[in-house]
């Protein structure tokens, strides 16, 4: 399915979250006019400064509860539905119902979701920051190069802030594991595919800027007309014109790239296998990464527990990174020339106790690696 369908079908995704920032405004403005109107009883500009603080704290609340839970979760129903796409090809008939089906059979509960939601985020501003950080060095050696690093950051920062909802809609795609196993290897496929999800980097950041431009100006010149013939103040309707702004970008521009990101990142990931060698790195380079990685493997339910999973510590290596391997559990015998021509005994990987490939440096299963020797 393209882009365009999949927004289209979802549209109603769109919808919600434009009810949920309308409703966002309406509850300010009515918090607005109250406080104002204790002010008014007082008739105190010290009492209009506090009830302005008051409101800003009011608001402030009101935003977290609306969009940073709600609004969270109408973004996992959405980012639901897209794998769900790409998993039958087709877009539900009611796809906000279905949405949160899909969630809660994913996660169970909200909470889960958040944790999980917030590790890969800052999983991926991690990364972001060590990216940032291997062009920071040339950079810093020419003239305005920290200016220059500075855009390069925000354009990382904005390019980067719908990869959480890839990484999640990979979650939703792999049924099969765990939703902390599924997530981690969401964000080995990102840094595998990053220079690809960001050659569009640039345009949608343009995209942005010109959406949020050209929507204030086309509101306020309609508030503004409005209150000028009712004869109320200017400065309001331009408040009035940013507020709404935000809400058309973050229902309808913000879903658009939004599955444009989705879309580009699951069309890699489909054909892509993990490389299992990027979860050792990726760990060192982001502790919450390696949290959700770590929690992927102790929550897999599925996974057979070995016997004899406790090694000695072993010198110069990172025994968390790297767990010692068992053998199949076969009796010693002195070799023979017939043993000798049989296939060497099946070794198991003492994470997850999948079989181990033959010669090969990590578990193509989980990812842990193998050490030879033992």
């Amino acid at each position: 399915m393209t882009t365009n369908s999949i927004f289209f079908r979802t549209l109603s995704f769109c919808w919600l979250k434009l009810g949920l920032g309308m409703l966002n405004i309406l509850i300010d403005g009515i918090l607005l006019a109250v406080l104002l109107g204790i002010g008014l009883l007082f008739n105190s500009e010290g009492v209009f400064g506090i009830m302005l603080l008051v409101w800003l704290g009011c608001i402030g609340f009101v935003n977290f509860v609306l969009n940073h839970y709600l609004g969270y979760m109408a973004k996992a129903g959405h980012v639901a539905v897209i794998a769900e796409s790409f998993r039958t090809g087709e877009i539900p008939a009611s796809p906000i119902a279905v949405g949160k089906g899909l969630v809660m059979e994913r996660f169970g509960t909200a909470n889960v979701y958040f944790g999980v939601d917030k590790l890969v985020t800052r999983a991926v501003k991690q990364i972001q920051r060590m990216l940032g950080s291997l062009t920071g060095g040339v950079l810093s050696m020419l003239p305005g190069g920290e200016n220059i690093q500075k855009l390069i950051n925000y354009f990382l920062e904005l390019a980067l802030g719908y990869i959480d909802e890839c990484c999640l809609c990979y979650t939703f795609y792999k049924k099969e594991n765990n939703a902390y196993r599924s997530a981690a290897d969401g964000v080995v496929l990102y840094a595998q595919n990053w220079k690809e999800l960001l050659k569009n980097a640039a345009w949608i950041m343009l995209m942005v800027f010109a959406s949020v431009i050209i929507i204030t100006l086309i509101l306020f010149v309609g508030f503004g007309l409005t209150f000028r013939a009712l004869e109320w103040n200017g400065f309001i309707a331009f408040i009035l014109s940013l507020m709404v702004a935000w809400a058309i970008k973050y229902a309808f521009v913000d879903s658009w790239i939004m599955v444009k990101m989705v879309h580009r990142y699951m069309t890699e990931a489909q054909t892509t296998p993990p490389a299992f060698d990027l979860y050792s790195k990726l760990s060192g380079w982001s502790a919450s990464f390696r949290e959700l990685f770590d929690k992927g493997r102790s929550d897999s339910s599925d996974a057979p527990t070995p016997a004899n999973t406790e090694q000695p510590a072993l010198p110069g290596l990172d025994n968390e990174e790297t767990i010692p391997l068992s053998t199949s559990p076969e009796p010693v015998v002195a070799p023979t020339s017939e043993s000798i021509a049989e296939e060497p005994p099946t070794r198991y990987c003492q994470a997850c106790g999948a079989p181990l490939q033959p010669n090969k440096p990590f578990c193509a299963e989980c990812g842990a690696r193998v050490i030879t020797g033992i």
